[in-house]
């Protein structure tokens, strides 16, 4: 949610802001609508004070008079209220001045590269290989270590079982991000993965179409969260948190649900693009103003994570088209993935300011004076995915998998047969 004296003092930029991700919102609306809202407000606390002021009095026809007329205005500015609020709910955090504009993935920007892919972008065998490399699946299928077969027949389409040495290198990434991030200081986190409707709607994913890609228990009207950020944001809703003790971050683990609509047909193979899935998320909560640097930090340590991994990656950019509801500016790490010959996502970070902060309502004391936190969410590991990399960066002709060295202590072994 945007200040809505920022709304009154720059209508044309939050107009710009709002199409420049493809969302049209009438500002000017929501003006007159702020506008009737304050003239209601004051029409009330007139009402209210000449009501106290016959009851002084005792002046009883006059204050029914004055009550009818209260009741009245209360109803009308309640509707307005309530109507004001549902259009502020609407608009999208504006993207910040450096985002590129842009309509969709296709105008983002690649800004650096790391590793040298072991396949070639332009197909055939790069330095060191001989052989044509192997999907996840069919490398997991012969290893006895992906099994969507056998989930199709129990869940349905998109989904999976892991089993034996996958299980293995799951736990391995678990505890390899949580042992890194522990040691910067974040604190580890189970958080719950049921949510109320109110707190999904507060985080600001439920606007433009985002309500279509969460599972809803309707008997219960919960939602399952997509991410630990869902439940990790709002654990501070309503507070007041002291400034000494930020920034606050946190690694939550849990597992994530999405539906994927308007994804049929893509990504169906494997465990890509599945509707359950593990993830390590972390999730920071800085002073205002400091979301930038907080910003490049997660970048940085999502980027620490794949380098100690040793998977080639990319840094993308996203243009406004392609940034989100709530996010104010977003990367992307996408690893090299030599079955699908190509760089796919496995990890994002963004910083959304302080637009989920007031819709949440978590503020920091800062000397006299009381201000919304920034907060910043981004992928440790989403887990599913990071495995996909190191099966098809890490395997041998024989279509065995060597184990990333960091991870072989986790592992318990240094090759998967």
């Amino acid at each position: 949610m945007l200040d809505i004296k920022f709304i009154r003092q720059n209508p044309e930029k939050v107009q710009k802001a709002a199409k420049d991700k493809g969302i049209d919102i009438n500002v000017e609306h929501v003006l007159e609508l702020d506008n009737k809202a304050r003239g209601l407000d004051l029409m009330v606390q007139k009402l209210r004070e000449d009501r106290n002021r016959v009851a002084k009095n005792k002046d009883i026809e006059k204050g029914k008079e004055i009550k009818i007329r209260l009741e009245k205005e209360e109803s009308a500015l309640k509707a307005v209220a309530q109507e004001l609020n549902e259009w502020f709910l609407k608009i999208p955090n504006p993207a910040k001045p450096d985002v590129k504009v842009g309509k969709d993935e296709s105008d983002n920007e690649v800004i650096r590269k790391w590793g040298e892919p072991k396949f070639s972008a332009k197909g055939g065998p790069a330095s060191g290989w001989d052989f044509k490399p192997l999907d996840h699946l069919d490398l997991g299928e012969k290893l006895g270590i992906i099994d969507v077969k056998s989930a199709s027949k129990v869940s349905g389409a998109r989904f999976a079982y892991l089993k034996g040495d996958a299980v293995l290198l799951e736990f391995a990434l678990i505890q390899f991000g949580l042992e890194t991030l522990i040691k910067e200081g974040f604190i580890p986190i189970v958080p719950p993965v049921l949510v109320t409707k109110e707190t999904m709607k507060a985080l600001g994913y439920m606007e433009n179409g985002g309500q279509e890609d969460m599972y809803h228990l309707e008997i219960d009207d919960l939602y399952l969260v997509g991410t630990a950020e869902h439940s990790l944001v709002p654990m501070h809703k309503d507070e007041i948190l002291n400034a000494k003790d930020l920034p606050k971050r946190y690694v939550g683990f849990s597992t994530a649900f999405r539906r994927e609509a308007g994804s049929y047909g893509k990504d169906t193979k494997g465990i890509l693009r599945v509707h359950q899935f593990d993830k390590l998320e972390m999730v920071s909560f800085v002073k205002q103003g400091q979301d930038d640097r907080e910003h490049e930090y997660l970048l940085s340590l999502e980027e620490k994570l794949f380098k100690a991994l040793e998977i080639p990656y990319q840094v993308v950019k996203m243009c406004t088209g392609d940034l989100g509801f709530p996010a104010a500016r977003k990367y992307d790490l996408e690893a090299w993935m030599p079955g699908q010959d190509k760089y796919r996502e496995v990890t994002s970070v963004s910083t959304v300011t302080d637009f989920q902060s007031r819709r949440l309502n978590i503020k920091y004391q800062d000397g006299n004076d009381k201000k919304y936190v920034n907060i910043l969410n981004g992928t440790a590991f989403a887990i599913g995915r990071t495995i996909i990399a190191i099966l098809e960066n890490y395997q041998n002709e024989d279509g065995s998998i060597e184990v990333p060295k960091v991870l072989q202590k986790f592992v318990g072994k240094s090759v998967i047969r």
